[in-house]
């Protein structure tokens, strides 16, 4: 399939920096943007609300690790819980991640985008002029969808005001997502 013309958020560049837990792009966004918008998905998925797409890319990127990984009992000590907040105007939410481990390869780019129409929803002053915006990039060892994690969830729930997309939870999808994360971590690479 061919992908649809993207363009990144203003949210989405906050992975292109040195401090981000999760999945670490380390070419530049406007790079990034013009590879996407020039590769085929390997497949799309609906994604939690009407207005998320996941296109799947194979990762073409050798220093785009996974941001997620199994907790075992090996690797449970380098666990590290904090609060965190992912801009400025959001309130710090507890978060758990790997720190200190290497991690593989991601074998699988999901690029994570939203409609135009949601975006300036929750962002009147961003420039979206492309169908899709870029809202996360996650880098995974497997080509099936990661379920966002249950604090993700919520904040989407509680709306555009606290950093959220207005969508509600999903009972089902929280618990399978706590059963997934409750089983792995985000990694910090």
């Amino acid at each position: 399939m061919t992908l649809e013309k993207m363009q990144l958020t203003n949210f989405v560049l906050r992975q292109f920096s040195g401090n981000f837990i999760g999945t670490r792009i380390r070419i530049s966004n406007r790079d990034f943007e013009t590879e996407i918008n020039k590769r085929n998905y390997l497949k799309v998925l609906d994604g939690y609300a009407p207005f998320c797409k996941l296109f799947f890319l194979e990762n073409w990127m050798p220093d785009v690790k996974s941001g997620t990984m199994p907790i075992t009992k090996s690797n449970e000590s380098r666990l590290v819980t904090a609060y965190v907040q992912r801009t400025r105007s959001e309130l710090p939410v507890l978060e758990r991640w790997f720190d200190g481990i290497s991690a593989p390869t991601a074998k699988y780019l999901v690029v994570v985008a939203y409609t135009k129409e949601q975006l300036l929803k929750e962002e009147p002053c961003e420039s979206i002029t492309s169908k899709y915006g870029v809202v996360a990039i996650l880098g995974q060892m497997s080509d099936f969808e990661e379920p966002a994690s249950p604090i993700t969830m919520m904040r989407n729930a509680l709306g555009v005001k606290e950093g959220g997309s207005d969508f509600p939870i999903d009972r089902k999808k929280y618990l399978i997502s706590v059963e997934f994360w409750s089983r792995n971590a985000k990694l910090k690479n």
